[in-house]
């Protein structure tokens, strides 16, 4: 008689369990390969679930290149992912191809988000809407190697603070052979990797000018100020001789692989960087040039895609608010090496006075964050510019005025 009662208690209980299995609601969460991303989002969704077992999130992820298009193929047809990572720079193209939707406002009130988060989460607001909030933000700063430094005869405790410091330690740690050719860079040029950005946010802006006007829909760089940062830029490789755009294809992987004393990259690649064991480095902010400080802030956001309705749609509204609340932007920092954006969470007294957290934090105090209509081609057109003038030898001048027409001719086909 016990056996039975236990045998009818168990079943019961496996019913129970089986019930509440098949009562979970599951969505579907989408994102890029990035390995410390990757590992950051597995943690979140565990300890979400934990929280909330009525929900089931599963994790997707694609390779950067083809990203973009499994998204659109997916939402398109119906399928794919509930909740989405997007860079800010894409959220026209998502709005165009009907990928995403508003954030519901009971669960995103537009006042909390600018009371809360970073003013530049702005970028993923369009006609009175968000479409999409970030987890983290990042910003750039100078990576540079303390061996090659102190190799040099450099104070590797004093990183270059002006645009003319910043020169003469490139000149000074860079590394040729009897040929001339670079062993090892003193500065790693990447216009694929974050050179772009310091040349369109940074460089520009230091000369006196500004990359855009009309709210970043009429390119203003083919003047004297773009000229002076192309021709400082392509200098770094033809005339100082400190780099080489092409050499082990990434900066990233030049400067990991003791190889460049110094890049420019974002709080995304701490996570990376923290996996050197060869050598120590240290972080400064951007030089200062012409007595003018600048940056470039940018972020990846989540956002729901535009098919999501009923129980998906409050199980993606409960996930949305989880990955960007303050603990999982704390995790995030720890494993990510990105910034909090919520300000609360990231202007922490710790974190300013971090001695690797901290250049970035500043970074964002002047950060300028542009509104890409089409990120990935914008990038390009630079690319073109500077490799037309490294490789082809074509005149800076013509070079600029050619990129500022490409690239008015992508943000005006965007408008129409």
């Amino acid at each position: 008689m016990r056996l039975r009662k236990m045998i009818a208690g168990l079943a019961f209980g496996f019913s129970f369990l089986a019930a509440n299995a098949a009562s979970a609601v599951e969505i579907e969460y989408w994102q890029y390969v990035f390995d410390t991303r990757v590992k950051a989002m597995d943690q979140l969704i565990q300890k979400f679930q934990a929280a909330n077992p009525d929900i089931k999130v599963k994790h997707t992820t694609f390779p950067y290149a083809e990203y973009q298009t499994k998204v659109a193929a997916a939402v398109t047809a119906g399928q794919g992912p509930d909740v989405v990572q997007l860079f800010y720079g894409w959220v026209d193209g998502f709005l165009a191809g009907k990928l995403i939707q508003p954030l519901p406002k009971d669960a995103f009130p537009h006042e909390k988000i600018e009371a809360e988060f970073f003013p530049i989460v702005t970028a993923m607001k369009r006609n009175g809407e968000y479409y999409g909030l970030p987890t983290a933000v990042r910003s750039l700063a100078l990576f540079y190697n303390k061996k090659a430094f102190q190799a040099a005869g450099l104070d590797p405790n004093k990183p270059p603070q002006t645009i003319e410091e910043f020169v003469a330690a490139a000149e000074k740690t860079v590394k040729r052979d009897a040929a001339g050719n670079i062993l090892s860079e003193g500065f790693a040029m990447d216009m694929a990797g974050q050179d772009h950005q310091w040349w369109r946010e940074v460089l520009i802006r230091q000369n006196g000018g500004v990359p855009y006007t009309n709210n970043d829909r009429k390119v203003a760089y083919d003047d004297e100020a773009g000229l002076k940062a192309l021709q400082f830029y392509v200098d770094l490789q033809k005339k100082q001789k400190v780099g080489q755009v092409g050499f082990m294809d990434e900066a990233q992987a030049a400067f990991k692989g003791g190889l460049a004393a110094m890049t420019i990259d974002g709080t995304f690649r701490l996570g990376a960087f923290s996996s050197i064991k060869t050598f120590e480095w240290g972080v400064t902010e951007l030089p200062a040039a012409n007595g003018v400080r600048s940056n470039y802030a940018s972020y990846f956001a989540n956002a729901i895609t535009s098919r999501v309705t009923g129980e998906k749609l409050e199980a993606a509204k409960k996930f949305l608010t989880y990955v960007s609340s303050p603990e999982a932007m704390e995790l995030w920092m720890q494993t990510v090496g990105e910034l909090p954006a919520r300000r609360s969470a990231a202007l922490t007294q710790a974190n300013l006075a971090h001695p690797i957290y901290g250049p970035f934090l500043k970074g964002l105090e002047y950060a300028h964050t542009t509104l890409f209509v089409d990120e990935a081609a914008q990038r390009q057109v630079a690319i073109d510019m500077v490799n037309r003038v490294l490789i082809q030898n074509q005149d800076p001048k013509a070079s600029l005025a050619e990129a500022a027409k490409a690239e008015q001719a992508i943000i005006d086909r965007a408008a129409k």
